[in-house]
């Protein structure tokens, strides 16, 4: 089978993001990386694209540069990812969707609801894929316990609690450093901090993992930092379409956490916990017995699951191959198979909807909104 080609939009040297998409996209031999534009500054971004590998025509300047240089071209790329800043992503998104690439968002997908709306129809018209890189949600044991759970292995889902919670913004004498600051600024981060940055894994990992959506929610925000606009730590209680009673904490001011990301259902006869620092098991309880370790790799494990695992039970799988896996699904869904685990931009338009939600609930001393975007509702 050839090689998809795939390109990417910033994360160029030094970021954060940048690596674990190069090693997720390569990691199965299914892409190869032949174009991109990882820099805003052009020529810093030119270079060091071809220092990647990248050929020097396909080593771009900027987005709309690549955009052009791509378009045209015969053996033009397959998907592009891109991990610019928020207030970019709905722009180049739209705009490489219009042009007939598939689209790999980081998240979030847009800055308002508005534009995700306007995602989900420009990629329904282009009839390309554009997913959302909701990455923790393609972890082995995230989809045993998504096909658990629709398996009826733990009956009606009663209640779900989830939380994104770090303390790595929690010292007030480095709340001026950059690097730090703009997360809490309005004109860079957009209408909300804490909740949009991390509490929308959180909420998108319940959805994805309970099959259901997040109808209502009431939200509780604080500014623990006095210079900060923005929360730095949100509580939210939310009710999904199925009667599921769902709970959300998210911080990044508590002090002793360090990725701080788990999750916890409790159906009518089981309950089960998945937790990012230990990626590997799932703790399951069925009602009455005692707590099990569901390891990946094991035998008897889900479709989902044991087709994400890569190495033997015991070998930990980390962040990267996570990302890998997003893009093991995008490879097969431009191939034409069908992956309904794969975040995709109706997933990006909820989640900002909840954000904005979230926000005004918070405003309004808690009230219940409706947390879905006018086109769901």
């Amino acid at each position: 089978m050839a090689k998809l080609k795939w390109g990417m939009i910033g994360g160029g040297e030094g970021s954060q993001i940048g690596p674990a998409h190069r090693l997720g996209a390569l990691a199965d031999g299914r892409f190869e990386f032949t174009a991109g534009a990882l820099d805003h500054r052009p020529e810093e971004g030119r270079a060091y694209a071809q220092r990647l590998g990248i050929a020097a025509d396909r080593a771009y300047g900027d987005w709309k540069e690549m955009l052009m240089g791509e378009k045209d071209r015969e053996d033009r790329i397959d998907l592009v990812t891109v991990a610019t800043p928020n207030a970019t992503h709905f722009e180049i998104t739209k705009a490489f969707l219009e042009a007939g690439f598939n689209v790999l968002c980081e998240k979030p997908m847009t800055m308002t609801v508005e534009e995700g709306e306007e995602i989900v129809r420009t990629a329904r018209a282009s009839g390309k894929h554009c997913a959302v890189n909701y990455c923790y949600s393609a972890y082995p044991m995230v989809r045993q316990a998504r096909a658990m759970v629709r398996a009826g292995e733990l009956g009606k889902v009663r209640l779900v609690v989830t939380n994104f919670s770090h303390g790595h913004h929690g010292d007030a004498t480095d709340a001026d450093n950059p690097r730090v600051r703009w997360r809490y600024d309005p004109k860079m981060a957009g209408v909300s901090g804490q909740f949009a940055d991390c509490g929308i894994h959180a909420l998108h990992m319940a959805s994805f993992v309970c099959d259901d959506e997040v109808e209502t929610l009431s939200a509780d925000f604080a500014s623990t930092i006095a210079s900060r606009e923005l929360e730095d730590d949100a509580m939210v209680n939310f009710r999904m379409s199925g009667g599921t009673v769902g709970r959300l904490w998210t911080s990044s001011v508590a002090i002793g956490r360090q990725h701080g990301f788990d999750i916890q259902i409790f159906g009518e006869t089981g309950g089960l916990r998945w937790m990012s620092e230990q990626p590997n098991q799932l703790l399951y309880t069925p009602v009455g017995g005692r707590t099990q370790i569901i390891e990946k790799g094991e035998a008897g494990l889900h479709e989902d699951a044991k087709r994400l695992s890569r190495v033997a039970i015991a070998h930990p799988e980390g962040f990267p191959l996570a990302v890998a896996n997003i893009y093991c699904d995008l490879a097969d869904a431009i191939a034409g198979e069908t992956r309904d685990g794969l975040p995709d931009a109706e997933a990006g338009v909820r989640s900002m909807a909840a954000v904005h939600q979230a926000v005004a609930s918070a405003r309004d001393k808690g009230a219940w909104v409706d947390a879905r975007p006018p086109m769901f509702r």
